[in-house]
């Protein structure tokens, strides 16, 4: 069976084909934020943390990505305040939510009545064949609104994403970007928990920004290539996971690994001096 045939056929297929473009689109251009600003941490934190909301959801018989979102959006929010007051420093906040969510998410979902291992490693490693229609449009939705905020109002993200100082002296608000932007952060991370899972999301916000950044120094250019570098990654992870059986998370990870070796490699090679012929 071909994949690309498949697609027009099966329905959980071609669901996981839109989510693997939308997913891609939505981690590149957040991760692009996420990288400049150093918030790679953080985004651990509430990737992380988001699983005390799915383990909640999941007790109360209720939406588990509803969950992880208000969760994810709840920490990210109080991670923000909390730094920004100095009431406790970032890393330390950081790491007690993402403690204390994970806990919070196995306890609930050890709790639940009918509890398998299996509802647990789906969210943990993603199943992307497991991404229903809502979840797209969601994706979409998301997608949409982060590409319009970046045409309309790209230079206050970068100012503040750059050097917050500065950005307050220029007038721009940069406790309503910083908390706006952690918001979209968290809402990023929870709609693409089902196509990469807990453990392995943060690659995919950060390993297409780095290959970019790899090729240029521009941020608007990070900016337009990180998204298609996730969705080349998204997409051939799923290709390999179709013909291989091999989960799609791994694949993609793997793909991106190999694309920002192959791109440090080729720049090593062009930075290297060539001999010059000798003359007689």
């Amino acid at each position: 069976m071909d994949f690309f045939s498949d697609i027009f056929q099966y329905g959980y297929l071609s669901n996981a084909l839109w989510a693997s473009l939308l997913s891609g689109v939505v981690c590149g251009l957040v991760g692009t934020y996420v990288v400049f600003r150093r918030m790679v941490f953080l985004a651990g934190g509430i990737t992380h943390a988001s699983f005390g909301g799915l383990g909640i959801a999941f007790y109360l018989g209720a939406n588990p990505i509803l969950g992880a979102t208000l969760f994810a959006i709840l920490s990210a929010l109080g991670i923000e305040w909390a730094s920004e007051r100095g009431r406790i420093r970032e890393d330390s906040a950081i790491g007690i939510i993402w403690s204390v969510g994970m806990a919070i998410g196995a306890l609930f979902m050890s709790l639940r009545p009918g509890y398998t291992s299996g509802d647990l490693s789906s969210y943990l490693f993603g199943s992307i064949i497991t991404v229903t229609t809502g979840d797209v449009v969601a994706l979409a939705v998301l997608a949409g609104v982060i590409l319009l905020a970046a045409l309309l109002w790209h230079r206050p993200v970068i100012y503040t994403a750059f050097d917050r100082d500065f950005a307050r002296s220029q007038g721009v608000p940069t406790r309503r970007v910083s908390y706006l932007m952690a918001a979209v952060m968290a809402l990023a991370i929870v709609l693409s928990i089902r196509i990469m899972g807990i453990v392995l999301l943060l690659s995919l916000v950060t390993l297409p920004v780095v290959i970019a950044n790899a090729l240029t120094k521009d941020y608007r250019r990070i900016l337009l290539l990180a998204p298609p570098l996730a969705v080349a990654g998204n997409v051939a992870g799923l290709v390999l996971s179709y013909h291989y059986e091999v989960p799609p998370g791994a694949a993609t990870i793997f793909t991106l690994t190999l694309i920002l070796a192959a791109v440090k490699f080729a720049l090593i090679l062009l930075s290297l001096p060539r001999n010059k012929a000798k003359t007689i």
